[in-house]
């Protein structure tokens, strides 16, 4: 759906691991360790975004070391899901944390303006359509759901398997895994395109 301005509300669009890449070279070449961490850990827990920002330096790691597997309490749902923290991001978040001097009773990614708040969705927003608008995409496509849905489209993609995607996500009914993911859509199309008659 587009507004009167012409920006698109709908379900935004997943970034492609090539995509990841290229943002990564970019904040690295640019020294953006707290974007580089945000980026790394946005893709691994594949929260929503109010999870993610209120995420504190406790939630993910103990005597200063990033815990490999996260349990974490999703406020939508009140269900706990589990992620991995891949070496990379525990590098990037580790590095942050010791250039940020954050105590583990901080929010991990703090807002630059409210002292003892989280960034703000708008904040992490603006990021993100940012982010998109240096891969020279339409900006509008993309928000902070794209990271949620990122690695979960990814391991579809690789696996096929809906099951694991659900479990993933804490989706309670595989049936919203599968409109979120638009699996119906695209297998039938792939599917189709494979038939010759």
């Amino acid at each position: 759906m587009w507004t009167k301005k012409g920006h698109f509300t709908g379900q935004k669009k997943p970034l492609k691991l090539d995509d990841i890449w290229r943002i990564r070279t970019r904040l690295e070449i640019e020294g953006n360790v707290k974007e580089l961490a945000l980026l790394n850990l946005a893709i691994d827990c594949k929260l929503r975004s109010c999870d993610l920002l209120r995420m504190k330096v406790r939630d993910i790691s103990s005597g200063g070391v990033i815990h490999s597997r996260v349990l974490y309490r999703q406020s939508k749902t009140g269900r706990e899901v589990q992620f991995d923290v891949t070496s990379r991001t525990a590098q990037t978040l580790t590095l942050w944390l010791t250039q940020s001097c954050l105590t583990t009773s901080d929010y991990i990614f703090p807002s630059p303006r409210k002292q003892g708040k989280s960034m703000s969705y708008s904040c992490y927003a603006t990021i993100i359509r940012r982010w998109a608008a240096q891969l020279g995409y339409d900006p509008y496509l993309y928000g902070t759901h794209s990271m949620r849905r990122t690695k979960a489209t990814m391991i579809y993609a690789r696996t096929k398997n809906i099951r694991a995607v659900q479990l993933l996500l804490g989706h309670v009914k595989l049936d919203n895994t599968i409109r979120y993911l638009g699996v119906e859509i695209e297998d039938a199309l792939n599917i189709s395109e494979g038939i010759d008659l």
